[in-house]
């Protein structure tokens, strides 16, 4: 058995140490808001909050981060994720939206590290997210949108 701190509340599970995170909050807690996209941490699809930082969870095995605090899409909150989804929203980011939980949750970690971010912090904290779809510009647009919401 393990126990994982998830979205605010002590989760247990029957997983196996090594599995990874991923599987664990898709298969084992059926919250599919995280998205499996590489298996290797290189697309960002899978990305949530471990102790307020993003993290692939595909390639982080859920026993390690029993004590540690996790978030997914799906309770992601406060002054941060706020601003970011309503940039989203206003300027229409989403196209398929496949990668967009893990690009929401890098954007948010970015902004409430840093909450008024040029285009160099913007690209470097969001490289590790991939798009298919190439709305990395809108993405950008919407991070600056955001920080700015976060002003008022």
């Amino acid at each position: 058995m393990i126990t994982l701190n998830l979205n605010g509340e002590a989760r247990r599970v029957e997983a196996e140490p090594d599995t990874p995170l991923l599987w664990v909050i898709r298969d084992e807690l059926g919250l599919t808001g995280t998205k499996f996209g590489c298996g290797m941490a290189l697309c960002g699809a899978c990305t949530v909050h471990v102790d307020g930082m993003p993290t692939r969870s595909c390639s982080i095995a859920a026993a390690d981060l029993e004590g540690a605090e996790i978030v997914t899409i799906e309770a992601v909150a406060g002054k941060a994720a706020t601003a970011v989804q309503t940039a989203w929203e206003k300027l229409d980011v989403v196209q398929c939206g496949y990668c967009q939980s893990g690009q929401v949750m890098s954007a948010v970690a970015l902004l409430a590290e840093n909450p008024k971010p040029n285009d160099d912090d913007i690209d470097a904290a969001m490289s590790g997210n991939v798009c298919r779809c190439a709305t990395y510009v809108r993405i950008r647009a919407a991070i600056h949108e955001a920080a700015k919401l976060m002003e008022a």
